[in-house]
């Protein structure tokens, strides 16, 4: 199958095009940098330098790729987490604007299946339950939170806007990994190391995490699954007050503080005690019944 993918070079997208090189598709990786475009390449795959920025660019590299499914891994993130501010109306506008030229493209060349990242952390569940893939993105939740919840759900109904191209919704869970923000030795796992993450509260928000090469995985079998929206996490949605401390174990940190609410709120902001407090773990189970996808245990839970 000729695959398509845009945002290639990304933390998903090297990972994404080494599987499905694996399972024989052909596959066309977009990205703007020649360096990465040269890294494409060794990897086995043919790279298309385009700024996602430039409509006509887009489609003219969409149509010569003779794709049949395009994947959209768009993004525009910091190396850390603490960046975000800086860094999300420009990658709002990257998926929002540069998705939207390739969604239009995708749709113009007569592509059939159109696969589009988005969010299995979040999203709003009933109290004490994992949110499945009819529960709603949290637009009401705290002020980043809720901002980027708007994003993707703005995603998702343009995914779904025309039954001419067969929509997937890749409902990710946090990305841990190589190149990710949860490895040893970047970013996340850094602050951890500097005790710079406590257990807020009683720390009940439950976080959902997917390995990176799990999540690719599941995306290159989603290029024949039924189309519809697919959670993409692992089987151990963790509260903030059990899978911090075994991350910070995993990592041989000191045991991370414990803060309350109105501390981390006067100190990090309200978007800080959402993630630790209010966040709504994902079941995966539609992807497990469907894909047969088996997603590996998450690691630091086994240490």
């Amino acid at each position: 199958m000729r695959v398509f993918v845009a945002g290639a070079s990304g933390a998903i997208g090297e990972p994404l095009v080494a599987e499905l090189l694996r399972r024989g598709h052909y596959v066309v990786g977009m990205t703007s940098s020649d360096a990465r475009a040269k890294n494409l390449e060794a990897q086995g795959a043919e790279a298309a330098i385009v700024d996602a920025f430039d409509a006509p660019a887009v489609e003219a590299a969409l149509r010569r790729s003779k794709a049949e499914v395009v994947i959209d891994e768009l993004t525009s993130l910091p190396k850390v987490p603490a960046d975000m501010p800086k860094y999300a109306a420009g990658d709002r506008k990257l998926r929002i604007e540069g998705g939207g030229n390739l969604f239009r493209a995708a749709h113009a060349s007569g592509v059939r299946r159109y696969l589009q990242q988005s969010s299995g952390f979040f999203l709003k569940a009933a109290a004490g339950k994992l949110a499945d893939e009819s529960s709603p993105l949290d637009v009401s939740a705290s002020p980043s939170v809720a901002a980027s919840a708007r994003t993707y759900a703005e995603l998702e109904a343009r995914l779904f806007s025309s039954n001419a191209i067969e929509g997937v919704a890749l409902r990710y869970g946090f990305f841990y990994g190589p190149k990710t923000w949860y490895h040893p030795g970047s970013a996340a796992a850094n602050m951890v190391m500097q005790q710079q993450n406590a257990v807020v509260g009683r720390g009940e928000g439950v976080s959902s995490f997917v390995h990176i090469h799990d999540a690719a995985i599941a995306t290159a079998a989603l290029l024949v699954a039924q189309p519809g929206v697919y959670n993409l996490v692992d089987d151990d949605p963790s509260p903030q007050s059990v899978w911090l401390p075994a991350f910070a174990k995993f990592l041989g940190a000191p045991v991370p503080p414990h803060m309350s609410e109105t501390e981390v709120a006067a100190i990090a902001g309200e978007d800080a005690v959402y993630y630790a407090t209010k966040l709504s773990g994902a079941s995966n189970a539609k992807a497990k019944r469907i894909l047969g996808w088996k997603p590996r245990r998450l690691e630091w839970l086994e240490a």
